[in-house]
């Protein structure tokens, strides 16, 4: 039992990241019918940055406490993200706007491998040791550990579910991304500018993405160049397995991937004898994919109109 208690914790954990990861995901999908691609690599620069960042800050603040250090280096992450997303959207994507959904996708492909191979050549390809800032110690939960860094993880998905569901629902930009959503001509005519609604999209998708990343890193202690392919490509697992274009949709689609993932990897290896253990976590993603795609390609809540972000 402490260990399905073990994995169910790990699994929301690993949810929450999907989620803040699928969240940019359907975002955009909500508005433009665009599969972004590229997105786990914006993680993935977060990440690095942030990593840069935290070692030039306790090169000159050694006295600055763990949680300060990483603030910083968040806020700097995720505006260097989101100056990322607006520049690609602006060169690669905007101009493909009225072609065929194959050149968009292609070219997000594209987009995905430049940036690794320019993260390679700043960053170098060795693996990096991602600094812990909060404190180790482990909480114990009925026989279960949880770290101060998961907690943040749960939090932050929580808070920035809240916060995009206040921003679509309730702010002018909010009706702006729904109007456009629904028929960006038709927006225009209302004096709404379609081009800038969806650069916000994709500066607020970017923002989600690097604060993933930094959780990622931060949860699993390291980083490098090609840390937000696997990842992405799990969201986009998730957004489709929860509904892509809804909000709830993807948050909910991102933990039980994540549950499913973790108790697959972990309990069912254990029962299995390590069968089916942590080196094959990863497909049951993309079993569930394959499922979901099969039965309700719609996904879990189907793509409701007036919750697209």
């Amino acid at each position: 039992m402490e260990i399905l208690l073990q994995q169910i914790i790990n699994g929301l954990v690993l949810g929450s990241m999907y989620a803040l990861i699928a969240l940019g995901y359907t975002m955009v999908y909500g508005i433009i019918q665009l599969i972004n691609f590229a997105h786990g690599e914006v993680l993935m620069i977060g990440a690095l940055t942030s990593w840069s960042c935290i070692g030039m800050m306790q090169s000159a603040m050694p006295w600055a406490p763990g949680w300060l250090v990483l603030l910083l280096a968040t806020i700097i992450a995720c505006i260097v993200a989101a100056a990322l997303n607006f520049t690609i959207e602006k060169v690669a994507y905007r101009p493909l706007r009225n072609a065929s959904r194959l050149a968009p996708l292609i070219t997000a492909l594209g987009m995905s491998i430049l940036l690794q191979t320019l993260a390679m050549i700043i960053w170098k390809p060795n693996y990096k040791p991602y600094p812990t800032l909060l404190p180790a110690t482990p909480f114990e939960l009925g026989g279960a550990v949880i770290t101060s860094t998961q907690i943040l993880i749960l939090g932050v998905t929580a808070i920035s579910l809240a916060i995009l569901s206040w921003l679509v629902g309730y702010t002018n930009l909010g009706r702006a991304m729904r109007a456009t959503a629904e028929n960006p001509r038709v927006a225009a005519l209302m004096g709404v500018k379609p081009d800038m609604v969806i650069s916000a999209t994709f500066i607020i998708g970017a923002i989600l993405a690097a604060i993933a990343g930094i959780m990622y890193a931060s949860n699993y202690g390291t980083a490098q160049h090609t840390m937000g392919f696997l990842p992405g490509l799990k969201a986009f697992t998730a957004a489709v397995f929860g509904g892509i274009g809804n909000l709830a949709g993807a948050v909910v689609g991102g933990i039980l991937l994540g549950l499913i993932e973790a108790i697959g990897s972990g309990y069912i290896g254990t029962l299995t004898g390590g069968i089916l253990g942590s080196n094959y976590a990863d497909i049951f993603a993309f079993i569930v994919l394959i499922i979901i795609l099969t039965l309700r390609p719609s996904g879990l809540f189907g793509e409701r109109v007036a919750d697209r972000a």
